[in-house]
């Protein structure tokens, strides 16, 4: 089950850091973040186990496609993708909410 949530805690330089990457998805294990000061085209940054992946939304019909990948497996990046496709209007209205385009 997805859990959407917006890191606001300010304690350190590194928890600061990690406050300016909203999580706004957990998704097996890992982190799906949205860079405040990201660039086009709408995209989420997975982040956990080690290994880091990018995914273009495309937004709002969709689906998700990968853009870059670092270390995540085949199987791995399949069953992300699908969870990401699963919540891709929360996501996509997530990416709005910060950036005003798609």
């Amino acid at each position: 089950m997805a859990a959407f949530f917006v890191s606001t805690i300010f304690i350190t330089q590194t928890a600061w850091v990690y406050a300016s990457m909203p999580t706004i998805l957990k998704l097996y294990g890992c982190r799906v973040v949205i860079y405040p000061n990201d660039h086009r085209p709408a995209h989420v940054h997975v982040i956990g186990n080690g290994c880091e992946e990018m995914f273009r939304l495309n937004c709002p019909d969709g689906p998700p496609d990968v853009r870059e990948n670092y270390e995540f497996s085949a199987r791995d990046l399949n069953r992300i993708a699908a969870g990401l496709d699963a919540e891709l209007s929360a996501l996509c209205t997530q990416w709005r909410m910060l950036h005003e385009y798609y």
